[in-house]
């Protein structure tokens, strides 16, 4: 296995950027799937709104960066404005429960708070495949770039998932409830243990960044919290091994039925 821990973030390719911004906005109205879009910090006018609405409305997350950013991509006439287009193909989330359901399958979902960084979110997308489940869920804004990197070390998992981003997992926690799917929090001073949650039953396993944790008002909305139980006096574990450890509880239990 490939070693991450020393790796630097590349630079997107240059056949995965869009350059200026008639470019991005002809991108956005075409349909274009782009991860993110870095803008000058110091430009305006009705052009950048116009950016910002269809960034808004397309669930694009925008960076402001100093021109200084725009320029280490060794592109020319930028504008103030360079976007990257997405290796990832969104999903939209009540098409993937729909789906989920139409094939009798019991839904499984993950869903990232805070989570920022893409090592992490590539090993929760790896675990999360080979656990089986159907989607994850991540925030528009606040939530590690799902560019090469993350792909890379998900082993390639980030393009076989179905990836939902939304503008805010509070309406993705109420829609998971409408369509019958419980929402339980991993919280390591929680009182349940996480093999005393009914994990067979449709299910979302929210999980929250190792520092800040899940949000309070979303924690608040889920269902039920759990802790993995730990003997060792140590403050917690890595996000991206506890979700191996609940995953692996979630298809045990359904194994065993």
């Amino acid at each position: 296995m490939k070693d991450f821990r020393n790796r630097q973030q590349q630079r997107p390719k240059k056949n995965t950027l869009v350059i200026g911004r008639q470019a991005v906005i002809a991108a956005m109205e075409g349909g274009k799937q782009l991860e993110r879009i870095y803008l000058q910090a110091t430009v305006h006018g009705d052009v950048i709104d116009t950016i910002r609405l269809l960034a808004e409305k397309s669930l694009v997350p925008i960076n402001k960066v100093p021109v200084e950013k725009l320029n280490s991509f060794n592109v020319s006439n930028h504008e103030g404005c360079v976007a990257v287009i997405s290796k990832i193909q969104y999903q939209n989330l009540q098409d993937v429960i729909s789906f989920t359901v139409e094939k009798g399958e019991t839904p499984l979902f993950v869903m990232l708070d805070s989570i920022t960084d893409i090592r992490n979110i590539g090993a929760i997308a790896r675990s999360a495949f080979c656990f089986g489940v159907h989607a994850i869920i991540i925030p528009d804004k606040g939530v590690g770039a799902l560019n090469e990197d993350a792909i890379l070390t998900s082993a390639g998992a980030l393009e076989k998932l179905a990836i939902c981003r939304v503008n805010s997992l509070m309406k993705a926690v109420d829609e998971l409830h409408l369509n019958g799917i419980r929402v339980f929090a991993s919280e390591m001073t929680a009182d349940k243990k996480v093999f005393d949650i009914d994990l067979k039953e449709p299910c979302a396993i929210v999980l929250g960044g190792e520092e800040q944790g899940i949000y309070p008002a979303l924690m608040k909305i889920c269902d039920e919290q759990f802790q993995i139980p730990m003997t060792g006096d140590f403050e917690s574990l890595n996000v991206s091994v506890a979700n191996g450890i609940i995953l692996y509880e979630v298809m045990k239990q359904r194994i065993r039925g």
